[in-house]
């Protein structure tokens, strides 16, 4: 179940991020930037996809572990467009919070993951 949500809000926020993305190339004219959030942004929910598909518990942790490392570095190229001020305030607060929320959910459904699959197994007598 958490990790359909996972899938949806990561794809919403791709979304999102293909609009900001629009917006800072063609207003902004900003090209370098933009493109390395777009690339990540977009790589959070593609690899929350192919976790739904993975092969094995450990291929799906593989999978979001990847989905968590592109989603904080999404964070880091929104603060720098706004520290630059390229985006506003404005702009980047829902963005950067519903980013956060992805990666919170993300690490915990590795941990759960993880969890699961340590519990589940048996101790070699």
């Amino acid at each position: 179940m958490k990790e359909s949500i996972i899938k949806d809000i990561s794809y919403q926020f791709a979304v999102k991020i293909i609009g900001l993305y629009i917006y800072l190339t063609k207003t902004q004219h900003e090209f370098v930037l933009s493109k390395q959030l777009l690339r990540s942004g977009t790589s959070v929910g593609a690899n929350a996809r192919e976790a739904q598909n993975a092969e094995s518990s450990m291929d799906f942790v593989h999978k979001l572990a990847i989905a968590q490392k592109e989603c904080d570095e999404s964070l880091y190229w929104l603060e720098l467009l706004r520290e630059t001020d390229f985006i506003t305030d404005e702009m980047f607060a829902p963005v950067y919070s519903e980013c956060k929320e992805i990666l919170r959910m993300i690490r915990s459904a590795i941990l759960t993951t993880k969890a699961k699959r340590n519990s589940s197994k048996t101790p070699n007598s």
